[in-house]
């Protein structure tokens, strides 16, 4: 092909910047003459770095910058950690390509311990996460959860500094650094049940940019865009944010799909859990219906209570 160039929009941090060089190399490789260049681009959520995510807004803090970059041309495509990604995107864009799925599972990292149980009473547990705080404190009411902002070297740091016993984190940020001798314990996900989308990296582009897609579509893994398709489906279901605990993770087992759900309280003493199984066809489908056991188990009142809102009809109760 000739000497194409194309702009890659990316958020600076160690991780992004890993994340999207990964993809930069894999475009260049599978074409050549290809240039690919990263855009840096600060989003909200790198520059609040003090609050819990929660009560800032929570979702689409580290993508809407970089979606606006998109939509005036900017950047041609976007790199997201799609734990990241609303359920709605905005008009005119899509995701082009996920590729192949990192590990989803959420790990510990500890000073000294190695399993929950091991943990000292009240110990002192770091997340900046609704969902890893509640699924903790069902586990063990008495952890003492506090707030865990910033990139990954920068907690990690502050476990070391004594602040924590013990902190939560995604396997697949701390895998793609190259740290995974680090993990202590992982969390098995359908006990912990990760956010959804984790441990998946989402390629975003214009949604009639047909040179674009065509350059992604090799970097498109069929059965991990699968599971995410049902994931987001029970995310846009539930209307998730960051202010309620919601979780879900899907894994195809042949030809069929399962998907387990999650909503709790902020407090960890409401959990309601369903796992369902369907053909991998009906992944979407798959999605609604959890939501749907869900919120006709008891996760209504849980979303009602903080978004004050019928998730069903998006009407103000």
């Amino acid at each position: 092909m000739t000497e194409q160039r194309i702009r890659i929009g990316t958020r600076g941090s160690m991780l992004a910047l890993r994340q999207s060089g990964m993809i930069k190399a894999a475009l260049e490789k599978l074409w050549p003459g290809l240039a690919v260049e990263l855009e840096i681009i600060r989003t909200t959520g790198d520059k609040i770095t003090d609050v819990p995510l929660a009560q800032v807004g929570g979702k689409g803090l580290f993508v809407k910058e970089i979606e606006d970059a998109l939509l005036d041309g900017s950047v041609d495509l976007a790199i997201h950690s799609m734990k990241d990604v609303p359920a709605e995107l905005p008009e005119g864009l899509e995701i082009a390509a996920v590729p192949l799925r990192e590990d989803p599972r959420d790990v510990l990292i500890m000073n000294g311990p190695k399993e929950i149980r091991d943990l000292p009473k009240g110990a002192v547990v770091g997340t900046s996460s609704l969902r890893r705080s509640a699924q903790m404190l069902t586990l063990r009411p008495d952890l003492e959860i506090r707030t865990l902002r910033g990139n990954l070297d920068t907690r990690i740091r502050k476990l070391h500094e004594g602040r924590y016993h013990a902190i939560i984190l995604a396997a697949a940020g701390l895998k793609r650094m190259g740290w995974e001798d680090r993990i202590t314990a992982y969390l098995d996900p359908v006990d912990f049940i990760p956010a959804i989308g984790q441990g998946a990296l989402g390629i975003e582009a214009r949604s009639e940019d047909e040179r674009i897609a065509r350059l992604l579509a090799p970097l498109n893994h069929s059965e991990s865009g699968i599971a995410i398709r049902a994931e987001r489906s029970l995310l846009k279901e539930l209307e998730g944010g960051c202010q309620v605990p919601i979780g879900g993770h899907a894994r195809i087992l042949g030809d069929r799909i399962q998907l387990c759900g999650l909503v709790a309280s902020l407090d960890g003493r409401e959990v309601f859990r369903v796992i369902r199984e369907t053909a991998a066809e009906e992944a979407v489908k798959l999605g609604k219906d959890v939501a749907a056991e869900l919120l006709a188990a008891g996760a209504r009142k849980i979303l009602d209570e903080v978004y004050g809102l019928d998730v069903k009809t998006d009407k103000q109760t």
